[in-house]
């Protein structure tokens, strides 16, 4: 889990500011805040895509009885081992700004990419789970 000391570095307004444009960032502050909008922004949209999967999950699971676990259980271990995975690896991304004033930018910024990046694993996953058919891969 990220420090909430960071998180809350970055997302503190001071007291008698204005409606912050993150079109227009002048202070490292406002830097900070931007990011950690941009990754509320991701983490809100992840949600949704994850209520959206684990419902159909779950609806398909109810017809399997191999015995084996079904898609859900394995939806939910993966999904709480990426968490795991994406706060600490984005800790490490922010330490190369280790006590500065950018660590909380770095940190949120990492957040935001790894967590769009799972919104497309999941969406991809729930295209299969739609279809029934496996997407392929995209070839690299």
């Amino acid at each position: 889990m990220i420090p909430s000391a960071i998180l809350l570095l970055a997302v503190a307004q001071p007291a008698g500011s204005t409606e912050l444009d993150c079109h227009d960032t002048s202070t490292q502050h406002e830097l900070n805040r931007c990011a950690a909008i941009e990754y509320e922004r991701a983490d809100a949209e992840l949600n949704r895509v994850w209520g959206e999967l684990r419902r159909l999950m779950q609806g398909r699971d109810e017809a399997v009885t191999d015995g084996r676990p079904s898609s859900w259980q394995l939806l939910r271990r993966a999904q709480q081992s990426w968490i795991e995975f994406r706060d600490a690896h984005c800790r490490l991304e922010g330490y190369d700004a280790r006590g500065g004033s950018m660590e909380p930018l770095l940190v949120s910024n990492c957040l935001e990419r790894l967590t769009r990046a799972r919104v497309e694993q999941l969406e991809a996953l729930q295209t299969n789970q739609i279809s029934g058919e496996p997407k392929r891969s995209r070839e690299r």
